[in-house]
């Protein structure tokens, strides 16, 4: 049978993903470590990191899982150990990557909410703390995924590709984790994101209104909220990629939930759930390039 249209059309974006955004991560990483983009260290910090899992979520997702799926099947890492290695480390740096961007909003939401408390909460020990923290979480995390799968099929004594075992959807044990899976990544960091974000919105209204108040007129410069600026437009910018980015993994979570069980499995282009299910993927990873781009429009001195 001919390869179906679609199919290429993966690759090839998968392949210009993988060009622009690995060296651009990696690229962001240098100039924000440099510390000379006029940020507190406690946003450099969050930001290096944000950078970080993004590379790591382009080169184990895109590189080794998507690009070496599709173009080359009977690889190494089609064997079922690797396969499901990857399984682990993919959704493991998708997971930091969206909890440091929850964990970031958080960290300004702070500190434009609650001025008298910002030292307390928006500094560089407390920033360093968290992100360890959301590592080893998210890590510890995915580990159960490894035990999840078994061989699709056994060739010469080589085990090959991964399928999920049937007691993932009988066991009370793995329901569950499936169903806390899916919560942690992508419903609530969606919801957590959106609400501290009309939070921030409706906060900085109010600031800004007090302000004119008691500088008395609205055409006088005011210094405080000339230096609050750029934190508040990269946290806008970052939040509201994240969740546009987001919105159709979210629609997407909520319909397997509804269907109770996904019935598409493996790489079948022909399948229009599958190629929907490959869509909602793609604009998660993509969330993972953007940002490099971000901090290029929103901020001058990067």
């Amino acid at each position: 049978m001919h390869e179906p249209v679609i199919a290429p059309f993966f690759v090839v974006f998968y392949s210009i993903l993988a060009a622009i955004s690995a060296p651009a991560n990696l690229l962001a990483f240098i100039i924000l470590l440099r510390g000379r983009c006029g940020l507190s260290r406690g946003i450099t910090y969050y930001l290096v990191a944000i950078a970080v899992s993004d590379f790591l979520v382009i080169t184990t997702a895109v590189i080794l899982n998507r690009i070496s799926r599709i173009c080359f099947r009977k690889s190494l890492f089609s064997t079922t150990p690797a396969c499901t290695l990857s399984v682990v480390l993919v959704n493991a740096s998708l997971d930091c990557s969206v909890w440091l961007t929850v964990a970031f909003t958080i960290d300004r939401f702070a500190a434009i909410c609650y001025q008298r408390q910002k030292t307390r909460f928006s500094n560089e020990k407390t920033a360093l703390l968290v992100i360890g923290m959301i590592c080893v979480l998210c890590s510890v995390k995915t580990i159960p995924l490894y035990f999840a799968f078994l061989p699709l099929f056994i060739l010469d004594g080589v085990s090959w590709f991964c399928n999920i075992k049937a007691s993932f959807y009988t066991w009370p044990v793995w329901q569950a984790y499936d169903w806390l899976f899916r919560i942690m990544t992508p419903f609530l960091p969606f919801f957590v994101i959106l609400l501290l974000n009309i939070l921030t919105i409706r906060q900085i209204i109010a600031a800004n209104r007090a302000r004119r108040r008691l500088w008395g007129a609205e055409n006088r410069q005011d210094p405080e909220m000339a230096n609050r600026q750029r934190s508040i437009v990269l946290l806008f910018a970052i939040s509201l990629s994240f969740l546009l980015m987001l919105s159709p993994v979210v629609g997407h979570f909520i319909y397997v939930c509804l269907k109770a069980k996904s019935d598409f499995d493996g790489l079948d282009f022909r399948n229009p759930k599958y190629i929907f299910e490959e869509s909602t993927n793609i604009l998660q990873l993509l969330s993972s390039c953007n940002n490099v781009f971000i901090y290029s429009v929103s901020q001058n001195l990067f």
